[in-house]
């Protein structure tokens, strides 16, 4: 049996009814926070309760013909894009209005994305509460916005040259549901540093953290009206709207690959910029002679967040010495880890986002089942929970083993608290099977040498790695994808550059007597 954590504090009922009352459920239009031109809504339901939270304005495809006018209309005609002093301005007061209201916001994510409250620590708030505004605000000022090029090129020194940055216009932010204040903010800091205005579509399923920006943003920054529009909807169709509309210049997509390959197809008659964080299936490489006590941590940590984070080390590839008894030492550690009532101070695995997702996952390790794999602990949804939790969307933490690179559970990205341990002999193989995936995002080594844990790591085709515990986020740090994992970066110099075109001024000078 799985351990419950034990009642203290407030439950999720308690802090989804107090997060209810301070949500905010309309949408940001033209500076307007308005509810839906023919007054729709959906319902924001509680991944740990199941329940109704309460509602949010649903944006039709007026909503959002109205939202892409007014950014189109703020980057064409206001001086946003030109006018460094005042986004520098406006992003500092939108700093200090999320820290006015980060314990809000706080509950606010426990209660609709179904984190647990300890996670709240680090990436899903006070990480990119740091830096994710603050990075890119810095950069307006170091920032290389022209250089001059030597020489004078075909026409020698009279002819002078000039790269110029500038914004790439109107961009279309749409962000998930499992880290989505991080993700927002890693967005909107260098999209409106950069002086592009913005269209943000939230995940359907944790909206109201996207609409309390909106509020912000309404409420307590100069930010003129048009140049950031929140609009929340559950339709596919009016959020794909963002990707065939010509007046939308850039798409920024963080998501499934399935979708973001769609979203390249849909934009590709407008030619639109776009930039897609997407799946993955990472690999965590335990070399023979890593410390055996490190291994526990780096496979419990795929539960984090019950395994919604793209970045996540899901198949543990372990030298074959080490294999029986990680294994033995990880099954107990996964069945050990308190899992329970995301709102409790000691849940470290909370329920995934909808019952769609629970579903998704628990089909993935019957099919495993079904394919000859052996599930060591885990696959089956959560027994005993509390009465208030009995309709929550809970997975036990689930070990698989018994199953090559090539198969379904170890190339598919389950997005669930699931880890499949893959034995290899040789750092060749290891190299191998960690490449052997359809996907580049993330990845770890653990080696007692650190020579030979970077040369491993340099072999590993993946956007980002960490070496014996190395942690590769920050606001500071480009993190995106290989392969089926993306295209462009996020954060870093290189994610500042993925808002702006470049465009290279010519003149011939005059002649000096």
């Amino acid at each position: 049996m799985v351990p419950l954590v034990g009642e203290q504090g407030a439950t999720s009922v308690e802090l989804g009814e107090r997060a209810a009352k301070r949500a905010e459920a309309r949408m940001l239009i033209d500076g307007t926070l308005t509810v839906a031109a023919d007054g729709a809504e959906f319902d924001n339901l509680s991944p740990a309760t199941g329940r109704v939270l309460g509602f949010t304005a649903a944006a039709g495809p007026v909503d959002m013909d109205r939202a892409i006018a007014a950014a189109r209309r703020a980057f064409d005609d206001t001086d946003w894009a030109t006018n460094r002093e005042l986004r520098k301005r406006c992003l500092a007061q939108l700093q200090s209005a999320l820290e006015t209201e980060k314990e809000d916001l706080r509950e606010e994510l426990v209660a609709e994305v179904g984190c647990p409250v300890m996670s709240t620590g680090d990436a899903q708030l006070e990480w990119p509460l740091a830096d994710s505004l603050r990075y890119p605000s810095r950069l307006i000022d170091e920032f290389d916005w022209e250089r001059r090029l030597d020489g004078g090129g075909l026409f020698g020194e009279r002819n002078v040259r000039t790269v110029v940055k500038e914004p790439v216009g109107v961009v279309a932010a749409i962000t998930p549901s499992n880290y989505p204040v991080e993700v927002i903010l890693n967005k909107l800091g260098p999209a409106l540093a950069t002086g592009n205005t913005v269209v943000l579509k939230p995940d359907p399923n944790t909206p109201w953290n996207a609409t309390r920006i909106g509020r912000l943003v309404a409420e307590h920054t100069d930010i003129p009206a048009g140049v950031l529009n929140v609009v929340p909807t559950p339709s596919n169709e009016v959020a794909g709207l963002l990707a065939t509309d010509p007046r939308v210049d850039m798409v920024s997509f963080t998501g499934s690959t399935a979708v973001g390959k769609q979203l390249l197809r849909d934009g590709a008659d407008s030619m639109k910029r776009t930039f897609l964080e997407l799946g993955g299936k990472s690999a965590l490489i335990v070399l023979e002679d890593a410390n055996p006590a490190h291994v526990i941590g780096g496979a419990v940590g795929v539960c984090v967040h019950a395994g919604q984070a793209c970045a996540l080390t899901t198949r543990l590839v372990i030298h074959e010495s080490l294999y029986p008894e990680a294994l033995a030492a990880i099954t107990a550690a996964y069945q050990a880890v308190p899992v329970g009532d995301p709102a409790q101070p000691g849940t470290f695995v909370g329920p995934v986002v909808s019952a769609k997702q629970k579903k998704r996952v628990l089909d993935a390790c019957d099919q495993a089942r079904r394919d000859g794999a052996q599930i060591l602990t885990g696959g089956r949804s959560v027994e005993g929970l509390p009465d208030h939790l009995a309709a929550g969307h809970f997975v036990q933490p689930t070990v698989i083993v018994g199953v090559d690179s090539t198969s379904a559970i170890a190339q598919q990205e389950i997005f669930g608290p699931v880890l499949v341990v893959l034995p290899f002999r040789t750092d060749d193989e290891a190299v191998r099977i960690a490449n052997d995936s359809a996907y580049g995002l993330a990845g770890a080594v653990l080696s007692g040498s650190l020579d030979r844990g970077m040369s491993v790591a340099r072999r590993i085709r993946t956007g980002s790695i960490g070496v014996n515990g190395g942690m590769f986020y920050g606001a500071d740090a480009p993190f995106g994808g290989y392969k089926n994992s993306g295209v462009g970066r996020q954060c870093g110099i290189e994610g500042f550059q993925q808002y702006l075109e470049t465009k290279t001024v010519a003149f011939r000078a005059p002649r000096t007597s």
